[in-house]
């Protein structure tokens, strides 16, 4: 349907379209404990035209790909981002709570003063 459809629309707020496909299948890879698909996913999604809440818990299932990967100051970045988009989206989604501070227990996370500051901002530490 999203081919048939060819552009990505927002009808009844379902962001249904081309772009919400890709963005699920990085989501499955990434529930299947395939991170490094998802990642290799991600550079093909152009996600700027979807609705900001859209675009922030795709970013989260980016953010956390980063973190099955071990690849912390990506995962950060990517919360960062997610952030600027809807802060109030990204400090109240149970997804991205758990992620800090599942980022914050690693060697890495702690020494991160970026993702301190964001787990401040989300009263989490």
């Amino acid at each position: 349907m999203a081919n048939l459809v060819r552009t990505d629309t927002n009808y009844l707020w379902t962001a249904f379209g081309p772009t919400n496909v890709q963005i699920h299948h990085v989501t499955i890879a990434n529930s299947l404990g395939d991170a490094q698909i998802a990642l290799d996913l991600v550079p093909r999604i152009d996600a700027r035209g979807l609705p900001p809440e859209r675009r922030v818990r795709h970013a989260l299932e980016v953010a956390s790909a980063y973190h099955a990967r071990n690849l912390i100051d990506a995962a950060v970045r990517e919360l960062l981002v997610a952030e600027r988009l809807a802060s109030e989206q990204v400090h109240a989604h149970v997804m991205s709570r758990e992620l800090v501070l599942r980022l914050h227990a690693t060697a890495a996370g702690r020494r991160d003063r970026r993702l301190a500051a964001l787990a401040r901002r989300m009263k989490l530490i």
